[in-house]
């Protein structure tokens, strides 16, 4: 499973709620990007993370739950997977979800942080659902809080109310627009997994730390 002289390791944090007819066979089935890149035969192989002390991926079969908590060593190729993952997890998901990717460079050291070199980390968020409401929901829900968080540095939460409505009037036009594309007859499949990325550069974010 191991991937020498790979320049990146790779972390996968979420949690998603999955349809209760939804069984291991399928769930392998879609995670298969995953555990195929990390070298591995199955999703049990694979399912062991880099770290011992990360859970890695697990399937809680009796709450509906897929968790992942999982390292890889990888290159940039894995963004591709990350997309076949989303497009497969769409198809079995219950509700929306967030799904955290950290790309670690591994050929990045302290010496090079002294000398103000800039590392290649990234961070990229992913979103799964049923569809595309629901992927909207976890968009929102995550700006808000993100929104609320930094302006109570200089507002009581109480006067914040506006903030929030104006956030729900854009993704509420957002939904309308999509909307209407489907009524023109092109249908997404899910919603592509949408996702955004965002580059840390030399400022490096802790490893492993949720």
């Amino acid at each position: 499973m191991t991937r020498y002289n790979a320049p990146f390791e790779i972390h996968v944090h979420g949690q998603l709620s999955l349809r209760s007819d939804v069984v291991f066979e399928q769930l392998q089935e879609a995670l298969k990007p995953l555990w195929k890149y990390a070298g591995a035969r199955s999703l049990a192989d694979a399912a062991v993370s880099s770290y011992e002390d990360e859970p890695g991926i697990k399937f809680d079969e009796k709450e509906h739950l897929l968790q992942m908590c999982w390292t890889v060593s990888g290159d940039d190729d894995f963004r591709q997977v990350l997309d076949e993952m989303c497009m497969n997890l769409n198809d079995l998901a219950q509700a929306g979800a967030a799904i955290e990717v950290t790309f670690y460079d591994a050929e990045f050291d302290d010496e090079d942080e002294e000398s103000e070199a800039e590392s290649r980390d990234d961070f990229v968020m992913l979103f799964v659902g049923p569809d595309p409401a629901a992927i909207m929901q976890v968009q929102r829900d995550l700006l808000v809080q993100d929104v609320i968080n930094m302006m109570e540095r200089h507002f009581d939460g109480a006067e914040l109310g506006g903030v929030v409505a104006e956030i729900d009037k854009l993704f509420s036009q957002r939904f309308d627009d999509l909307v209407s594309s489907l009524q023109l007859g092109k249908p997404p499949r899910g919603s592509g997994g949408g996702h955004g990325g965002v580059g840390h550069g030399g400022g490096r974010k802790p490893k492993h730390l949720h």
